[in-house]
C-alpha cells in the first residue's frame, strides 16, 4: 500500500468544488482546503506508483479549476 499526499493549487474561487470533486476520486480518503500557498491537501491510498500516476494526472488533474499538483510519495521505513 502506497499512501502519497497531493497538494493543489485552484482557481481563486474554485476551492470547494475542487475539494468536493476530488473527494469522489477512487483512492482519495481524505481531502483539506488549507490557507497558504495551497489550497488542498489529499490523501491518497493506493497499490503502487503506476497507479498513484494514474490518479494525479488522469482523474486529479483533470478536475475543472485545478491550476497545480504536487504529489508527495510517501515510503515504509524499514522496506528502502
Amino acid at each position: 500500500m502506497l499512501v502519497s499526499l497531493v497538494l493543489i493549487k485552484t482557481e481563486t474561487g474554485t476551492e470547494r468544488d475542487v475539494e468536493a470533486a476530488v473527494r469522489k476520486v477512487k483512492g482519495v480518503r481524505e481531502a483539506h482546503l488549507l490557507f497558504g500557498v495551497y489550497d488542498i491537501s489529499v490523501k491518497v491510498e493506493c497499490e503502487n506508483l503506476e497507479e498513484l500516476t494514474k490518479i494525479v494526472i488522469d482523474k486529479i488533474r483533470r478536475i475543472p479549476g485545478v491550476r497545480e499538483t504536487k504529489t508527495l510519495p510517501g515510503v515504509r521505513y524499514g522496506s528502502i
